[in-house]
């Protein structure tokens, strides 16, 4: 019996999971899939933790709810792939051998890469919503917090959903006004790009969200260190800021055994072709979600649309065929703005965020790059699709893997 072994089960290693418990032949293929953890996040649900908009068992269920049945699951960490000798080393001391391997380990912050960012006031004035812990932490900061200089800061790219912290700083902007404060609170969002957001595009067209919000914004940061003592962070021009409160996000980076295995970028992001997320080195490994390398923004969407496709891929490999290369870097993704409404922007490799309608051409319901209650209750609803389909492999009508451009405006 051949052997394809799975590496994360988080979105993308759970989705491969079910995709291929149901196309391949269970007396001829085994599949098996790794994780140390036993809880799986719905992370999206980060950004609203910290407003007690959802309630931490909101967004998080245990990880065997969504293992196949037949898939076996084993808990553990990894240690090294041996990708020469068809073997994954386990934390445990056992070994794995695969005919695939599916490097499905996505990212992790790692506030230690930037001096003092973990240090003494960290979880005290430093925080994060990255991870359900910080997440829960800075929930519990701001119920007491009296107000100053909040900064929402992003270390460098890439980071898990890129437009989050920029929704942080809405939803911040509307939290205060709630509570009656936002007359006390200076919110200042610091990027190392050169916009508000990601594509320019976005930024041309948004850039008024800053304005009506008060929302000041320092580009081109390139953080050296967070002063602990003195409460600024500095970038390596010698530009400082102040703060009271820091919201950051932190370096973005693959899994350490990627590093350990000498698979991937100095970020340990793993080379991947990007059209049809086979490892650029290795034909009998395959890459999906937030372990690529690959030009799109790292999001639950993507994922949605890669393992469609790389499904397809395995199946072909197996054949023994050419592989397809119809990965385009789609990308969808709500933006709150605040106040009950949000955006909705959708793009690819080639098209940055597009006007028009979706999912349905010339209909919608939803309009992109437009503010509408319409798209924030479709955020909201995205929580129980992405329990109740996406996980499960179940495809979302009328939104294709590849971008559609029927009904906008790209030109």
């Amino acid at each position: 019996m051949k052997r394809i072994v799975i590496l994360g089960a988080g979105t993308g290693g759970t989705m491969m999971a079910q995709h291929l418990s149901k196309e391949l032949d269970k007396k001829s293929w085994s599949i098996s899939i790794v994780d140390e953890r036993k809880d799986h996040y719905y992370q999206p649900g980060f950004l609203f933790l910290p407003f007690d908009q959802y309630k931490p068992e909101d967004i998080v269920k245990p990880i065997t709810d969504f293992i196949p049945k037949g898939v076996d699951f084993i808990h553990t960490s990894i240690e090294k792939i041996v990708p020469e000798a068809h073997e994954v080393i386990l934390a445990n001391g056992n070994t794995l051998m695969f005919d695939i391997l599916i490097i499905a380990t996505g990212s992790e912050i790692a506030p230690e890469e930037t001096d003092g960012m973990k240090g003494e006031e960290w979880e005290k004035s430093v925080f994060t919503f990255y991870t359900f812990e910080g997440a829960k932490a800075l929930r519990d900061k701001l119920k007491t917090w009296e107000g100053g200089k909040m900064v929402v800061h992003i270390t460098e790219m890439p980071i898990k959903c890129p437009v989050a912290p920029l929704e942080f700083s809405f939803l911040a902007d509307s939290f205060f006004k709630d509570k009656g404060m936002r007359e006390k609170v200076e919110i200042t969002y610091v990027t190392p790009l050169s916009g508000a957001f990601t594509k320019p595009k976005c930024t041309d067209a948004l850039n008024y969200l800053l304005a009506e919000k008060n929302i000041k914004i320092e580009t081109d940061f390139a953080i050296e260190s967070v002063d602990n003592e003195n409460k600024v962070i500095q970038d390596y021009g010698g530009k400082t800021i102040p703060f009271d409160l820091l919201v950051t996000v932190p370096t973005n980076m693959g899994s350490n055994a990627i590093e350990r295995s000498g698979l991937g970028d100095d970020l340990n992001f793993v080379p991947t072709d990007k059209a049809t997320l086979q490892s650029k080195k290795y034909p009998d490994i395959f890459v999906i979600g937030d372990a690529t390398n690959v030009p799109t923004s790292k999001a639950g969407s993507v994922v949605h649309f890669e393992a469609e496709i790389l499904t397809e891929n395995i199946l072909s490999y197996i054949k023994g065929h050419k592989l397809e290369e119809e990965f385009d870097g789609h990308a969808n993704c709500f933006i709150e703005t605040g106040g009950g409404k949000a955006l909705l922007i959708d793009f690819n490799y080639d098209h940055e965020p597009v006007t028009g309608t979706f999912p349905i051409a010339g209909i919608g319901p939803l309009r992109l790059l437009k503010e509408s209650r319409f798209n924030h209750f479709g955020k909201l609803a995205f929580k129980w699709v992405y329990w109740n389909m996406l996980l499960k492999a179940r495809p979302i009508p009328f939104v294709s893997a590849r971008m559609n451009l029927a009904g906008k405006n790209y030109n």
